[in-house]
């Protein structure tokens, strides 16, 4: 496969800066898979499993929140959250759903509360698909 310049950078940093051959990533509207000479495209991120090929080698990831961009050949992902399935703990995940679910079983938990331990359910939820993938 022809490869192209693909860019992965968040918050905390430059993940990812090279050639790949294949992305694919969860938008809000749903997967997209980007090949050399896609056309230009931008597109708000969901939360999902990314999968990068490089190189011959396939890794995965949680990629939760940002933005894709694809412009002139080169590709660029802005997630606000990456992480390698080989990085992800998957001991302080099961923590993250086991608060999530007792605060969605609380039945006194406000409407801000529940909003965000969905969200934390979902995040974790992610997480523990990607772990599989090491």
């Amino acid at each position: 496969m022809t490869p192209f310049k693909l860019k992965i950078v968040t918050p905390d940093g430059l993940i990812f800066d090279g050639e790949a051959e294949k992305l694919i990533v969860r938008t809000i509207g749903g997967d997209v898979a980007i090949l050399a000479r896609h056309i230009d495209y931008v597109a708000p991120l969901g939360m999902g499993r990314a999968i990068v090929e490089a190189g011959g080698n396939r890794r995965t990831a949680a990629c939760i929140g940002g933005m894709l961009s694809v412009s002139d050949g080169e590709v660029t992902l802005v997630p606000t959250t990456f992480e390698w399935s080989d990085t992800i703990d998957a001991d302080r995940v099961e923590r993250s759903y086991q608060r999530a679910d007792k605060v969605l079983h609380d039945s006194n938990a406000s409407d801000a509360d529940i909003a965000l331990a969905e969200a934390r359910l979902h995040r974790a939820l992610v997480r523990k698909s990607v772990i599989s993938f090491k």
